[in-house]
């Protein structure tokens, strides 16, 4: 389910501190269903990339033409990534948040962790057109559960890149989002523990 932005700009999140300048672009709560310590496994689920990370065909579709088109134009190239166009996030982290758990990288998809602590957690991305972050909050669901928000962050590169992200928005919503939500809910249905005897 899509949330509005302030479900995410109302909780105290450590991400507030380093990333003021990006733009928050999308909130979602996800289908994680889970108790106060599950972050990790919800952590340990994305950077696994054990399920499909594209997980339907009209997504694969989409995700074909993008890097199709950034092979194309160099949006992808490694000087415009991070260490080289953008400075990491890992740069503007307080010392507590520096010296705590990174958390793990993604497998499937170009994302570098950046700190994780026992509610949050943040991994960055960089090329030509944006400087992206993606948030992964554990929130009490109001019932006395919790479940995972995702909230995807973004500093455009200009006017290349506020065109781009005004470009997939559509797509992001039709295409890759439900199927992505889907596949996210499956799997950690799929791979909930088991009650002991």
């Amino acid at each position: 389910m899509r949330l509005p932005k302030t479900a995410h700009t109302s909780l105290p999140w450590r991400i507030h501190e380093i990333a003021g300048d990006f733009q928050v672009e999308d909130v979602w709560a996800l289908p994680t269903p889970g108790g106060p310590d599950d972050l990790a496994r919800l952590v340990h689920q994305f950077a696994a990339g054990t399920g499909d990370p594209v997980p339907s065909p009209v997504a694969r579709v989409l995700f074909a033409v993008r890097w199709k088109l950034g092979k194309l134009l160099g949006w992808d190239k490694e000087d415009g990534g991070l260490g080289a166009r953008v400075p990491t996030l890992r740069d503007r982290l307080p010392a507590d948040l520096r010296e705590g758990e990174r958390g793990p990288d993604l497998r499937s998809a170009p994302f570098t962790s950046v700190y994780q602590t026992h509610d949050e957690w943040v991994a960055e991305t960089a090329n030509r057109t944006m400087h992206g972050a993606l948030h992964i909050g554990w929130v009490p669901d109001g019932n006395g559960g919790y479940h995972g928000q995702m909230t995807v962050l973004v500093k455009p590169n200009g006017r290349l890149g506020a065109f781009y992200m005004l470009g997939i928005k559509p797509f992001r919503y039709l295409g890759v989002y439900p199927a992505l939500l889907r596949s996210i809910g499956r799997e950690w249905r799929e791979n909930a523990p088991t009650a002991g005897p």
